[in-house]
């Protein structure tokens, strides 16, 4: 594959992948869009501080380093120009006075140090202070490394440091419960002694992680302040967007909604305005559509009557009678034209329904006209116009009566959906003119008799009102024989 072919197919596989994945609603994607804009920011910001910080910090601490460590080497001076015998009676006295910054002391060995710590920061202060004791004392081989007060030992029976005297200089290197490391260096001044210097840095050593607690809670802060407010501006942008849908959604319920608010921002308002000038135009257009019908069928009574009366008086039988059914047939034609601009009438108000009801009593009623309806299963109450219903329904019972003799209804509640499954005896219909049949006017031969002085108008006004509802109406023949008609309802139609 080429990559100009293997460009487009990443690019469907990325659009696969972000609607799978990315939320169904508006007010879902621009917060989430927040959170991963709020959260690289912060991110961003935080990588960009610790880094500066860190650089700042080492640089502090090399510093501190160095100046500990010249003055360690004035420390290492004064002892080694001191004699043998005075240097055991100055480290009394100091000790006596509280000690100095550094704890010292003259061994006849070097004391173990259990060293600690590790990383970039502690190899930069012992390389710092090694580089100067080298620089001011020309001593290659002294040991620098870090204890923990708790195993730190300094002197020649290796006593620990907190079992010492307080006025021995323990303040100095003890601070409160939790003390830092302390720096130890052990170097030889002749064959025989060491002089032990210990003191602490003001600064750890340790390599904290740039991301911490306390920057996860200040992150975790922010993020729910800035998503709290964005939240708040995203659902006052996005609710006239919500009403413009339900709106949208309600136009093929009623005509008479209430318009919508033409305030807020430019867009909205103008989608607003937009919206109400077109419920506008369709109510225009309905009404003048009935009124058209109404004087369409105003009109051709009156020439109707007259040709009836006219067609009476002929003296051929035979001319008579083909000239009254003709003017039966366009009568019949008239009334289900009106019949069916009736049907289609979206200015009655819905109002919650029990379907079983409804079925039982337009079974009641077809029982008089010598067809037998049974009625099974339990059904979830709708929201629907009535009357539209009612006229759907019956056209439906009316078809399975009239060509099957008798209907079984069969109600079938899901979880989303209610089914209504209307299956007849008659003869059903080819696969090939299923979908013809919900054509105005269309009447099949042999299967749908003209005996039986339908129209051809049932269907397609059950289909129109169903889909009016949001409903679906489907036809499919049944293995044993029979039509199946299945009327099936969901969304917001369903009453909970």
């Amino acid at each position: 594959m080429s990559p100009d072919e293997t460009r487009p197919s990443l690019r469907r596989r990325g659009r696969r992948w972000l609607a799978r994945y990315m939320p169904a609603s508006l007010r879902g994607r621009f917060v989430l869009i927040m959170i991963v804009g709020v959260l690289s920011a912060q991110l961003a910001s935080y990588a960009l501080w610790s880094a500066q910080a860190r650089s700042s910090q080492n640089a502090q601490l090399d510093e501190m380093a160095g100046s500990l460590a010249y003055s360690i080497s004035s420390t290492v001076r004064f002892f080694r120009s001191l004699p043998y015998e005075y240097r055991h009676i100055v480290l009394e006295q100091l000790r006596d006075m509280g000690g100095t910054r550094f704890f010292v002391s003259v061994n006849e060995h070097r004391i173990p140090v259990l060293d600690i710590g590790q990383g970039e920061r502690k190899a930069m202060v012992v390389e710092r202070v090694r580089a100067v004791l080298r620089h001011e004392l020309g001593i290659q081989d002294a040991l620098v490394e870090f204890s923990s007060p708790d195993t730190l030992r300094v002197f020649n029976n290796e006593v620990l440091l907190r079992d010492l005297p307080p006025r021995w200089g323990r303040h100095t290197l003890l601070m409160g419960p939790v003390s830092p490391p302390i720096l130890v260096i052990q170097m030889p001044l002749e064959d025989t002694a060491w002089l032990y210097v210990a003191t602490t840095l003001p600064m750890g050593i340790d390599e904290r992680s740039w991301l911490s607690a306390d920057r996860l809670f200040v992150l975790f802060v922010v993020l729910v302040t800035v998503l709290g407010l964005s939240f708040w501006v995203i659902r006052s942008v996005t609710r006239p967007l919500a009403r413009l849908a339900r709106a949208a959604r309600q136009l093929g319920d009623s005509l008479q909604a209430v318009p919508l608010s033409e305030r807020g921002p430019r867009e909205v308002a103008a989608s607003a305005q937009a919206f109400n000038r077109m419920q506008e135009r369709i109510h225009s257009q309905i009404k003048e559509r009935e009124r058209l019908f109404s004087a369409i069928s105003h009109d051709l009574k009156t020439p109707i009557t007259r040709l009836r009366l006219r067609a009476e008086m002929l003296d051929d039988a035979v001319q008579r009678e083909r000239f009254c059914a003709s003017l039966d047939e366009l009568d019949t034609l008239v009334k289900g034209a009106l019949a069916s601009v009736k049907g289609l009438d979206l200015d009655e108000r819905p109002a919650v329904v029990d379907v079983r009801e409804l079925l039982v009593a337009l079974a009641q009623e077809l029982e008089v006209q010598g067809g037998k309806i049974s009625v099974h299963g339990d059904a979830a109450r709708l929201r629907v116009k009535p009357l539209s219903l009612k006229r759907c329904l019956a056209n439906l019972l009316e078809n399975a009566i009239f060509h099957g003799g008798r209907a079984e209804v069969t109600l079938q509640r899901g979880r989303k959906t209610l089914d209504i499954v209307i299956r007849d005896n008659g003869p059903g219909i080819p696969d090939d003119q299923l979908e013809r049949v919900f054509a105005p006017f269309v009447r099949l031969e042999p299967s749908r008799s003209r005996d039986t002085g339908g129209s051809g108008l049932g269907l397609s006004i059950a289909r129109h009102i169903a889909h009016a509802h949001g409903a679906e109406l489907m036809l499919a023949n049944h293995p044993s024989g029979g039509l199946v008609v299945t009327l099936r309802f969901s969304g917001h139609a369903l009453e909970s």
